[in-house]
Order: C-alpha cells, then structure tokens, then sequence
C-alpha cells in the first residue's frame, strides 16, 4: 500500500472529519456538534491515512477515566472516530490503524481501550468485545402505573435553564460514577455533551427542557429531556424524549419518573440509552408496557491484562491462574495467576499450571461484570482445567449493578 499513517494536526481536521462523515453515509454534522467534537479532539492520539493528498482513513482514541468494579476510576483509551473510504476497504488499512493505536495505548500504560461501534463483529479480530448493554424504552404513560416510594413527596422539584444548571447536573454526575462501572469520568469540555441541542438532531421536538430536584437545599437530581407534541383523533398523542436521568437516592430517582409520567398531553416516554437494570423497570406495574429492547452498548479490550485485573476489585474471595491467550496484542499471551476479593486484587505472571483458559475477548466482556464466565463457558469459549475454578471466577467477576456507558464518544 502507498498509504501513510500520520498524527493529524489542526489544520488538516475538517478534511479528517468530512472523511469521517462521507464513511458514514455522508450525513452532515450540525455545526454545534462539528464543534463539540473539534473542541475534544485530542491531535495527538488521531491518526490520519493518507493516500497521497487525499485522507482516506480516520481513528481518534480520547484519555478517559471509566469506573471499574469496586468503584476505581481507571484509565481508558476511547477508540472513535474510525473510518475507511469506501475506495481503500479490504486492503489492511484498519488492521494498520488499529495496531498503531493498541501500540500507542500499550506505550502509555493504559490498562482499557473501549468504544462503541455501528457494526460491533468488526471489533472481534483486534480483542474487543461487548462489556455493557444499553436499554431503549418506549413507556406507554397511560397504560402503566408508576408506584413511588413515599419519600418521593419530600423532593421539590424545578425548572431550570439547562445551560445554567451544567455544574449543578455534573456534581451529581461526578458523583453517580463510582457507583456504577462503564460510567466516564467527564474530561474538560466533556459536560457540554449533555447540553448540545443541535435543531437537526430533534426531530421535531421542542428545545432541551431542564428539571433539577432537591431536598433541604441541596440539587440531588436531574432530568434532560424534550416534548414531541403530536395529535390524533382522540386527541393529544404527544411524546416525553428523555434525555439523562441521574439521581443520588431513590426518592429523588422516583420524582423525577413520576413527574416525567404526568407531564400533560403526552402518552409515551421514549428512552434509547437506559442501564439493563433501571429501576424504573421496578417502578411500573406493567412492564410489557415499556417497550422494552436490550442492545450491546460500551465494547472493552484489556490491553494490560495484567493492570485491567488488579484495578478492580472481586465479588467474592478469588485465586485462580489464567491461561490467556491475545494474538494481536502478544505482551498478554500466557498465565496469570489473578488473586483478590472487595478489597482489591492483584495479577501477575506465573509459571503455575492453569485452572482457566480462554482469549483477551473473554476477559473484556466479563471485565465490568455484566456478562457471566458460566455463560461463556457454556458457549465453548472459556475452558475449565481445574474443578471448581470456572464457579469461583463467574461469582467473583459478577457485579451487583449492571455496568453502563451513558453516553456515546
């Protein structure tokens, strides 16, 4: 190939981005998200392809921190931005991108990459695999029945400007996310990602609609949402799009659903980025009413599998020897013997016979402990050698919430 990976710089961005819009079907970003993504991109971590004059290959990593199991905020290098012109597809340039960018995340000693991918089966051959799941809800408000918790009546509730609200809002953010893994730690310039409000992007829809809850004073949750106003025969059929929700207790949580559920001439919430465990799913007398759908949601490659492993901690008491095998990233080839329980854990190289064996993909989708090693096993893809290990590992790994990435980068 005469193709050149270079670092990109500033002034060749809008280049870089159109090459990414054209991959995308060349759907045109609204100048206040073409700005967003400007302001966060980080030149130095973007890869431009080259063929000569012309950019026909794109990928971007951001440095984030992501909560893991037991509430560490690890870093975690956020794979985006990826393309390819359709004119340069089948000839290795990805695999090319991807091996330099695992490269350079390896030289920085970041234990994760991640990302969230249209097409998830292209992610497989470079290690990663799906860690979260997302939620899409669509709640018919005039079927299902919301049932709150009697504290909810103690919350007031307000509305407020959503520009005005920002620091507010990301206190309780900053807050939610050591509580929950897969939630990022906002970077500078990050928080305006909830707030962008582009007319392209709504549809139809009103403006950005802001409500905060408090009690005694303090703000202990938001809502974000709009109101798709809409007519039938029988009158009005207008629509609740939620946005966020985040709540520091579940009297707060509950309010703040309950007032969504009342909003006049409305019948429908739709909701297309929820946890797979919401509450709000305990909320409602009718689930069937929800419209509920399950999708994959953040995907996870360990790159130090080593650090990946020590960094979060364990459901339950755990020593058990990995037998781990990564063709695209060999620094993780061999065994591992992981040890550790709530308090934190340790990994390290051994010798020792192993108890399990399985791939780097594996070990991502059970990292943040929503998918089972029981399941995988099930499935031919984790091999059990000593009696007893795989039950030990599947509890330990397991996790008392679902993990969930609120948001797409």
């Amino acid at each position: 190939m005469t193709v050149e990976l270079r670092v990109l710089e500033s002034e060749q961005w809008d280049e870089w981005f159109s090459t990414l819009e054209r991959a995308f079907g060349s759907a045109v970003w609204p100048v206040e998200e073409r700005e967003f993504d400007r302001g966060v991109t980080e030149f130095s971590r973007s890869i431009a392809a080259w063929d000569g004059a012309e950019v026909v290959g794109t990928a971007g990593a951001f440095s984030f921190r992501m909560a893991v199991p037991g509430g560490a905020v690890v870093p975690a290098a956020g794979v985006t931005m990826v393309s390819v012109a359709s004119t340069h597809r089948r000839r290795g340039l990805l695999t090319s991108m991807m091996r330099r960018q695992l490269d350079e995340v390896h030289e920085l000693g970041e234990p994760l990459a991640v990302l969230t991918a249209s097409e998830p089966a292209i992610y497989g051959r470079y290690g990663y695999e799906v860690a979260t799941r997302q939620t899409t809800l669509e709640v018919d408000t005039l079927r299902a029945g919301l049932t709150v918790p009697a504290g909810a009546d103690g919350v007031t509730l307000r509305f407020a400007d959503p520009e005005k609200a920002l620091a507010a809002c990301e206190e309780v953010y900053a807050r939610r996310v050591p509580t929950r893994p897969g939630m990022l730690e906002r970077r500078p310039n990050w928080e305006r990602k909830g707030v962008l409000d582009p007319e392209a992007f709504r549809d139809g829809a009103s403006k950005l609609l802001c409500v905060v809850a408090e009690r005694d004073g303090e703000v202990r949750g938001y809502t974000r949402y709009a109101v798709k106003s809409s007519w039938n025969a029988a009158g009005p059929d207008g629509t609740v799009v939620l946005r966020d929700l985040e709540a520091l207790d579940p009297d707060t949580y509950a309010a703040l659903w309950r007032y969504l559920f009342g909003i006049d001439l409305t019948c429908r919430i739709t909701a297309r980025n929820r946890p797979a465990d919401d509450p709000v799913l305990h909320l409602v007398d009718d689930v069937r009413r929800c419209g509920v759908r399950v999708r994959e949601g953040l995907l996870l490659r360990p790159v130090e599998v080593g650090a990946a492993l020590s960094a979060r901690t364990y459901a339950a008491p755990l020593d058990v020897v990995l037998e781990v095998s990564d063709p695209f990233c060999p620094w993780n080839e061999g065994r591992w013997r992981l040890g550790g329980d709530a308090k934190g854990a340790t990994c390290e190289r051994t010798t020792d016979a192993a108890d399990l064996a399985l791939s780097v993909r594996e070990l991502g989708a059970a990292y943040l402990g929503d998918v089972s090693l029981t399941a995988l096993a099930r499935a031919g893809r984790v091999r059990e050698l000593r009696q007893g290990a795989l039950r030990e590992a599947a509890v330990a790994f397991g996790g008392d919430v679902a993990p969930w990435l609120p948001h797409g980068f």
